[in-house]
């Protein structure tokens, strides 16, 4: 029950000054969040795909208030993309994108973050690798998966991210579910309401296999979201009634959390990419983190006892 207070405190100014100023929090941040610059996360780059893995990178940050802040959005992701066409790792190393970074929520906001997106798809395509658009609040969705549309005119490979918690997923998988199209199901880590999401965990789980179904037996790609062991075993199973090679999907996970099944996975074959967050703007992303899981709160208190 503690999530949902967790995600409301994601949103709460006080909160995020207490938790910044907290000694201890720059360690515990540190687990889930490698750097603050491109030249902190290059080495974990190189690392990553050395050892078989593959990643995809997030520049964290998402209260944008003025079109200036949602094109220092582009231009930082842009930067990443030349440290990336310098280090040659193709598809090995793509980038996931929050709208809300590119100046969605603003004034003509729809228009502006499919301006500031485009040069990111661009230029991603240029050396060779691709872009993901990230799911946030279901308000969100019918502009972001519309821009995902638009951009997929020229960039079909571009991705998306849908969340099994939320009633219209199945629909959405089902419309998305389509020959060359590349769909991350997560299950989803904002508050949502009753009336569009389930609440209990059990009915996300069972949503989460019902939803990861139709993406196995459709036509596109799917990119399987998860840490939960039991997820991951069906996720393998249902690929294999799909008559699914393994290099036909892939999994991917957090930096910080479960790392030794990355590197399980990748040993036997799979694909499995690193969702791998950096930048100085982590507040909104470290909460959702411990969110989603008990343990994760756990870690954070304990950090804090034991080194405040």
């Amino acid at each position: 029950m503690l999530g949902p207070v967790i995600l409301a405190a994601s949103r709460s100014d006080k909160m995020r000054r207490l938790v910044s100023a907290a000694p201890v929090t720059k360690q515990v941040v540190d687990r889930f969040i490698p750097g603050e610059t491109v030249d902190a996360v290059v080495p974990i780059v190189q690392e990553a795909v050395a050892s078989g893995l593959e990643l995809t990178m997030d520049v964290v940050g998402e209260d944008i208030t003025t079109p200036e802040q949602a094109a220092a959005a582009r231009d930082a992701y842009l930067e990443l993309i030349d440290r990336l066409k310098v280090l040659g790792h193709g598809t090995k190393a793509e980038m996931s994108v929050k709208l809300s970074m590119f100046g969605q929520a603003l004034e003509g906001g729809h228009e502006l973050a499919l301006a500031n997106v485009r040069p990111v798809v661009e230029a991603a395509a240029a050396i060779g690798t691709t872009v993901t658009l990230d799911a946030e609040d279901h308000t969100t969705l019918d502009s972001m998966f519309a821009i995902h549309e638009e951009l997929r005119k020229d960039f079909p490979q571009t991705g998306c991210v849908i969340q099994s918690y939320l009633f219209r997923t199945e629909d959405d998988a089902s419309r998305l579910a389509a020959a060359g199209s590349r769909v991350r199901l997560v299950k989803g880590a904002y508050k949502e309401p009753a009336s569009v999401a389930y609440q209990d965990k059990a009915d996300i789980d069972k949503a989460y296999v019902r939803v990861l179904r139709i993406l196995m037996e459709g036509d596109g790609y799917p990119m399987v979201g998860s840490h939960d062991p039991r997820l991951v075993a069906i996720a393998q199973e249902l690929a294999h009634r799909a008559g699914r090679k393994l290099d036909d999907y892939e999994f991917q996970m957090l930096y910080g959390i479960r790392s030794d099944e990355h590197h399980r996975l990748a040993a036997e074959g799979h694909r499995m990419r690193v969702y791998t967050a950096y930048g100085t703007d982590w507040y909104g992303y470290f909460m959702r983190r411990l969110a989603e899981k008990p343990a994760n709160l756990l870690f954070f208190f304990r950090s804090m006892l034991t080194k405040g």
